[in-house]
């Protein structure tokens, strides 16, 4: 890497390069049964040059010929991106412990009997087709760039997910189990996937209109996009954020703080550092309802005249492999601050209403301005505080700045999430569609 740096030197005016491997051991089962086991091992190497003010990027897989890469990062200039941005120099990085070594003497046949151990709880709990996934996954990145920036980390993360399936379905109660090194999964993970389940066994027959609809942590995706879309200093550049002006303004519930913090040890996936060096911090997004901040990489905030706030990413809203993009403002540890109620008492707050466990389409509708129109897979209906049965061919709707406003009840548990974590959220008024 240092040796491609000087000669980036010699014809560029700045350079930064970040490289990472990681390898992946991962084991699935379906209907209880080992279906696959694969381990995989990837690396690469991106170069980002500013030269007379234009921005170029290229990448490889292998470092072979380090001339060929930094002339296809030259090549790229001639598109005439504007950087308007600087490499920072950063010489301090909070200290975290993100790495957990002892995992990388897990094997694949310790994942396979753990998978094995919670599949066969799940089917003694319950009478349907049990899937299940296991995965290792271990990282090391570094950053160098012509400031002097020099940096290093490395993350551990074991997981397992679990899901019983609803018949005649290709969703169901899942929850996913994460760590920084390996572990069981909880009892109590195990138990609420079979009691939410085995309410499912009913149907249950009702009308729609406005009620309470109580979002468990994986349907909550479709707020995550709109979230990540409404306070991204990339929508507030581009005017398509409908809460630019709305800066110390109540815009949620008073019941609901979120926030981005990449320094939370607790969970795995912390980082001291973003994909471009700036230094990690938590950044607070809505103080009980209050809208505290946009979040902002390098290349926003110069157009913005704003600092950035360590969230430059190499990721997209749909994911993508770090090493073939470019950073763009993205939260990559958002949470929600948990509440005061167990999942008991948010369903005893319940008079008239459904639990979306998880949600089909939450990438369609108008992202931009918060609204979404998504299915529940599966959905409960509830009435005065008690499950009644899975409610099928059901549709919740509306807009985020509209139904975050009526929150009721925030869990008192976080859970891992689609890259996040968040706790159960009722809300009130929320439109619900039924066949009937």
């Amino acid at each position: 890497m240092e040796k491609l740096l000087e000669m980036a030197k010699q014809v560029c005016d700045k350079a930064e390069i970040y490289s990472i491997e990681y390898s992946d051991n991962a084991v699935s089962f379906q209907d209880a049964k080992l279906h696959e086991i694969e381990s995989s091992y990837q690396s690469g190497i991106s170069l980002r040059i500013i030269k007379d003010g234009k921005e170029g990027f290229a990448y490889t897989r292998n470092l072979i010929d380090r001339q060929e890469l930094l002339d296809n990062a030259r090549l790229s200039l001639e598109g005439g991106v504007e950087a308007g941005y600087d490499f920072p120099l950063t010489t301090e990085i909070p200290r975290i412990d993100s790495y957990d070594s002892s995992l990388e003497n897990l094997t694949n046949a310790e994942i396979v009997d753990e998978g094995n151990r919670v599949c066969d709880l799940l089917k003694s709990k319950t009478d349907t087709e049990i899937m299940l996934s296991g995965i290792k996954h271990l990282t090391k990145a570094r950053l160098i760039n012509t400031a002097g920036t020099d940096l290093s980390a490395r993350n551990s993360i074991y997981g397992i997910f679990g899901v019983a399936v609803t018949p005649g379905s290709g969703s169901g109660i899942h929850r996913f189990f994460q760590s920084t090194k390996y572990e069981k999964m909880p009892d109590s993970y195990i138990n609420e996937i079979a009691e939410l389940f085995n309410h499912t066994k009913k149907e249950a027959s009702f009308g729609g209109g406005k009620m309470k609809v109580l979002f468990m942590p994986n349907s909550q995706i479709v707020f995550k996009y709109r979230l990540l879309t409404g306070m991204s200093a990339k929508s507030l550049y581009e005017e398509t954020s409908p809460i630019a002006d709305k800066i110390d303004r109540q815009i949620f519930s008073s019941n609901l703080t979120i926030y981005d913090d990449p320094l939370d040890e607790a969970h795995p996936g912390a980082g001291a550092f973003d994909d471009e060096g700036v230094a990690s911090k938590p950044l607070t997004l809505v103080e009980n309802g209050v809208f505290k901040n946009y979040y902002y990489d390098l290349k926003y905030a110069a157009k913005l005249n704003a600092q950035s706030t360590g969230h430059g990413h190499k990721t997209s809203m749909w994911g993508g492999d770090a090493i073939t993009l470019k950073p763009t403002p993205a939260l990559k540890h958002l949470r929600i601050k948990p509440g005061d109620k167990n999942l008991t008492e948010l369903i005893r707050l319940i008079d008239r209403g459904i639990i979306v466990e998880g949600s089909l389409g939450p990438h369609s509708g108008n992202i931009p301005n918060g609204d979404y129109s998504v299915g529940a897979v599966p959905g409960l209906y509830v009435e005065n505080g008690e499950i009644v049965g899975l409610a099928k061919d059901i549709m919740a709707a509306g807009n985020i700045y509209e139904t975050l406003n009526n929150v009721i009840g925030v869990g008192d548990k976080q859970y891992a999430a689609y890259g996040t974590w968040v706790p159960p959220i009722l809300c009130d008024g929320v439109s619900v569609a039924t066949k009937i």
